[in-house]
């Protein structure tokens, strides 16, 4: 068995620039044109990875800059290629995810001429003719969810015979999803000569499986997910359910906090607090899985764009979305393991930058909590709540120091080895 779980914080070579890399010129031009500056620390370790043709396994999660990781060289690798022909296949979870990174290689892929299309369930007729006719007409890059790719492939609609690169972004994502079957049919129509390239940022043993029956000889990359971004100002209140949505409301009110996400466990959770903000905010919106796509489509939208302040969701949204500017996270459920915090909360103080990440925490989700915190390393600060909103429980501290002292993969300050999430479908 390959030891695909050790995980290590890698640091950054400070010194260490994108020319460094050997790009082609068009390809520098998209880059610098979307405000990339220096290589992130996974950048730096899987670049000349993939550059070198080896197949990789990489756990990093969601904001460190993996998808520009894959990208970049892929496309450079496209650029110097003899024949052009469809040369990538990239594999996602959620149909959200796809269009992000087919939106993230027209960016970067504008100068070179550089040709990709997004591939997912739940479009109209007239969306998938247009993606079959950009098929027809020839591009370099297919972003596909697993669903209707493996549709396509049974029918004979699309064909992989000259792929030269696979990518399974997200991988754990799928397999919680209930993919793996349906990633190893996919895998049986593509050629056995590729590279493949595995993002996960978890390693649980279902994974281990995956990674162990497709990789060849695949070089490791760890980035630790025990820490949330140092620009995170994490905060949390201690309070009773009937208390989360005044206290909400009192942070709303605060003008300074222009794109907000707001986390809730279910998606009927989701529904219902996006009809009782409305009462007082206009410009909000949930999002959830009984939304049509061309409404999801447009929430997005109106997000990224700033045209709408308050998106609600469940954590479909913490790995599902990709909108950079956003300084507040209030997670008005508690989440249920530590995982789902670091990538709740990592949907802002993205690129550096700083944000806000407020937890409600209710009597029953104090020793979840305290799980969180101890697996972080660090107690996160509890604020008072206004006197006129009534008394609050007492935060039981016991629940922490009981959780440290039973688990065998704690360590202060982090994680020894990946914590594995339980199955929760429902929540999404």
């Amino acid at each position: 068995m390959k030891n695909y779980g050790t995980f290590a914080q890698l640091t950054t070579d400070t010194n260490l620039t994108f020319n460094d890399f050997n790009f082609e010129e068009t390809l520098l031009e998209g880059l610098f044109s979307m405000g990339y500056k220096q290589p992130t620390p996974i950048q730096q370790q899987a670049i000349p990875v993939i550059l070198n043709n080896k197949d990789i396994v990489a756990c990093a999660q969601t904001g460190t800059g993996k998808t520009a990781a894959f990208l970049l060289p892929i496309i450079q690798h496209i650029l110097k290629a003899e024949t052009r022909h469809l040369n990538t296949l990239i594999i996602t979870p959620t149909r959200e995810l796809a269009l992000q990174i087919d939106q993230q290689i027209d960016g970067l892929g504008y100068f070179c001429s550089v040709g990709s299309i997004a591939i997912y369930g739940g479009s109209d007729g007239m969306a998938w003719e247009n993606q079959k006719q950009s098929m027809e007409n020839g591009v370099d890059i297919v972003v596909a969810t697993p669903g209707r790719l493996k549709a396509l492939l049974q029918n004979g609609s699309i064909n992989f015979e000259h792929l030269q690169h696979l990518v399974l972004d997200e991988a754990d994502r799928m397999l919680d999803m209930g993919f793996f079957d349906d990633i190893k049919q996919i895998i049986g129509y593509l050629p056995k000569k590729r590279q493949t390239i595995l993002f996960s940022a978890t390693m649980p043993p279902k994974m281990r499986l995956l990674a162990n029956q497709i990789l060849h000889e695949p070089e490791s990359i760890n980035i630790a997910i025990s820490k949330p971004a140092a620009g995170i100002l994490q905060q949390a209140y201690v309070l009773y359910d009937a208390q989360k949505e005044l206290i909400l409301k009192e942070i709303l009110k605060n003008e300074d906090y222009q794109s907000i996400i707001i986390f809730s466990s279910t998606k009927e959770n989701v529904k219902r607090l996006e009809k009782s903000l409305m009462r007082s905010e206009k410009s909000i919106k949930a999002f959830h899985s009984d939304l049509e796509q061309t409404e999801r489509e447009e929430i997005m939208r109106d997000f990224k764009s700033r045209r709408l302040r308050i998106l609600i969701g469940t954590d479909i949204l913490s790995r599902g979305i990709d909108v950079d500017g956003i300084n507040l996270i209030v997670n008005f459920d508690a989440p249920p393991d530590p995982e789902d915090y670091i990538h709740r909360i990592g949907r802002t103080a993205r690129a550096s930058k700083q944000g806000v990440a407020i937890t409600f925490i209710n009597e029953k989700d104090m020793q979840k909590f305290g799980q969180i915190e101890a697996l972080m390393g660090i107690e996160v600060a509890k604020l008072p709540l206004p006197e006129s909103m009534g008394p609050v429980p007492k935060y039981d501290p016991e629940a922490k120091r009981k959780f440290e002292s039973g688990n065998k993969n704690f360590k202060k300050g982090g994680f020894k080895k990946p914590f594995n999430k339980s199955n929760d479908r429902k929540r999404n």
